[in-house]
């Protein structure tokens, strides 16, 4: 991750909602529960006291349910009863973490890891909202690729699609796991930062150029590079997310043009 700075870009977590896998622990908590019926390592008790701390919704009621039925006056307390509650308690959650994968495989870009189109146009307009009630800065930049067909060309789409990734990682580099990153599709990307202004725009590009700088160091064959658009969201209009990006768009599609006369004028 980049080093931390004084500013609100550096130390700013913005309040993202995002669909998401399920977290690794979270993984690793239903196995223990599978593997953990007819012991007394996993009680009742803690296993539902665990399971209702997440943000599922029916999750929480059909946890909830549970705890009742093992409330209820006269309820037999034995291990049998106790055993089907905590069965049933482990298809829940089970059931749970593969509703959250299958939402999290549409909206997430399948060869960088990243969002996809909708998952990025879904989470960025929820964060507009939050900028425009509490009144923050937010920052929307779109970058390109430069040159992915020459990539193409000279070493095949495998190839290409190997740059790509790599343009991803210098992304995630880049900015903080609070912004919003995103392949729009292609050779494109777009990022949502919050808690970002204007004037952070040299040091996000000073970021990037190191992180670029050390993806090239990796790859010697072909150089890789991104043009960026810069947009400001300003809280106090009622500016839609499409017309933010179409500002990103075109502020980016400025920089390519100088990007491409810089390059040309190097090989007169």
């Amino acid at each position: 991750m980049p080093s931390r700075g004084s500013n609100k870009w550096d130390e700013g977590q913005g309040d993202q909602q995002s669909l998401s896998l399920a977290s690794p622990s979270t993984s690793a908590k239903v196995l223990s529960i599978e593997s953990g019926l007819g012991t007394h390592k996993e009680t009742l008790e803690s296993l539902l006291s665990y399971a209702l701390r997440s943000d599922d919704t029916e999750l929480d009621q059909i946890l909830s349910a549970l705890e009742e039925i093992s409330n209820w006056p006269g309820a037999p307390d034995s291990p049998s009863l106790d055993n089907v509650l905590q069965r049933a308690a482990s298809c829940a959650i089970r059931q749970s973490l593969l509703d959250r994968e299958i939402r999290s495989l549409a909206v997430t870009d399948e060869l960088t890891g990243l969002y996809n189109r909708r998952g990025f146009l879904a989470s960025a307009m929820h964060q507009l909202k939050l900028a425009h009630r509490h009144s923050q800065d937010v920052l929307l930049l779109f970058f390109d690729m430069d040159n992915l067909k020459g990539i193409n060309d000279a070493f095949g789409h495998r190839e290409g699609d190997l740059a790509i990734i790599r343009a991803a990682d210098v992304l995630e580099k880049t900015f903080r796991d609070s912004d919003i990153r995103a392949r729009l599709g292609g050779d494109e990307f777009a990022v949502l930062a919050s808690e970002a202004s204007l004037s952070n725009r040299e040091a996000i590009a000073a970021r990037m150029d190191r992180s670029l700088e050390e993806a090239n160091g990796e790859e010697p064959r072909y150089k890789l590079s991104l043009s960026m658009g810069i947009a400001r969201f300003d809280s106090e209009t009622t500016e839609s997310l499409g017309e933010l990006m179409a500002r990103a768009d075109q502020d980016m599609y400025l920089h390519k043009k100088h990007h491409m006369r810089s390059a040309s004028s190097r090989h007169l």
